[in-house]
């Protein structure tokens, strides 16, 4: 069985992503890049470098579409074409296709 391993991005939707990032630079030290930011960290299973992406975007980004909600969780996963396998035996279908490129695969399902 594929499972989450970890977590792989936090995005959030603001109506002032600008200064919510100044926010968090000033008040958390969390430094901010025209992304966000990106954390880095090793896996405690496999001590690989891995990292979680940290962003705040536009209110009005198509980037979580067909999903009406203000945040979205990247989850890292041992497994995803297993996964996507097992979720779609459960019911759950895939939004649109998975991505692959250099640094990981991505797909994405909306929770209830």
């Amino acid at each position: 069985m594929a499972k989450v391993t970890g977590i792989g991005g936090i995005f959030i939707k603001s109506e002032e992503p600008y200064q919510l990032k100044s926010w968090y630079a000033d008040h958390l030290s969390i430094p901010m890049d025209k992304y966000g930011w990106t954390f880095e960290w090793k896996d405690v299973k496999t001590n690989e470098p891995a990292l979680t992406q940290w962003s705040i975007m536009e209110s009005r980004s198509k980037y979580f579409d067909p999903s009406t909600q203000p945040f979205m969780v990247n989850y890292r996963v041992d497994d995803l074409e297993e996964l996507l396998k097992e979720l779609q035996e459960k019911g759950i279908d895939q939004v649109g296709k998975m991505e692959s490129y250099d640094y990981g695969k991505f797909a994405w399902i909306m929770d209830p």
